[in-house]
């Protein structure tokens, strides 16, 4: 990286989406979304439309976020209900 680059990092989280597509999008980046055919084309497009944004603020001399958010993934394991429960 030279004294002209700037480095960034962002959440980025695909979903699923209706007909067999992925939606992608940086929650700290309202509006910043995309969807692809498959989650690494999904992956590819999320990075571009990430700088594109990025390089929009820059322009406008607009703050970058920065991502506060933080995720976690929980397991619950359930058992069966029993009699006295249903």
């Amino acid at each position: 990286m030279n004294a002209e680059q700037a480095s960034y990092t962002f959440r980025t989280i695909i979903q699923g989406d209706e007909g067999n597509t992925f939606h992608g999008y940086a929650p700290a980046l309202p509006g910043c979304h995309t969807w692809g055919n498959s989650i690494e084309e999904t992956r590819a497009y999320l990075r571009d439309a990430i700088t594109v944004y990025l390089q929009s603020l820059i322009a406008d001399n607009e703050p970058i976020p920065t991502d506060t958010g933080y995720e976690t993934l929980e397991t619950i394991i359930l058992t069966k209900p029993t009699e006295q429960y249903v």
